[in-house]
């Protein structure tokens, strides 16, 4: 379970789906529009805030586990996943939920962990082929 309260001063503390790597998230509220900060490492990510919302709105709906699917930006999202949802232009905002152009991929990666920290979502935690749904 993750620890923090979600700020930039106390982010969410997560891993991965595996288990493999750690991450730090939080939400930024003086953004425009607001946003989810990912910091991995050096590395920081940026995804609009309602994609929280969204995700979840989606995994309602679908009734059932969704692979995930993490894949970086230059690379192809597999079809019917988490990741390919988090890009494709029939979701809420058309488009990519990554706002930093040449790192808005891996929405499959790093919020399933969030949802599921907030009590949102359930994540397998296998050391591949990750899936979530939302909870029943």
């Amino acid at each position: 379970m993750a620890t923090g309260s979600g700020t930039r001063a106390d982010p969410w503390q997560l891993k991965t789906p595996p288990n493999t790597a750690e991450y730090q998230m939080w939400h930024d509220e003086s953004a425009s529009p607001e946003r989810l900060v990912c910091q991995v490492g050096s590395t920081q990510l940026h995804y609009h805030w309602r994609g929280v919302e969204d995700l979840l709105a989606m995994l309602q709906a679908h009734g059932d586990w969704m692979l995930l699917g993490g894949a970086d930006e230059q690379k192809v999202a597999a079809d019917d996943t988490v990741e390919a949802w988090g890009r494709s232009e029939t979701n809420p905002v058309g488009g990519w939920y990554g706002t930093k152009k040449g790192l808005r991929g891996r929405f499959g990666v790093y919020l399933p962990p969030l949802l599921e920290a907030l009590g949102l979502a359930e994540v397998s935690h296998d050391p591949k082929n990750n899936r979530m749904r939302a909870k029943p």
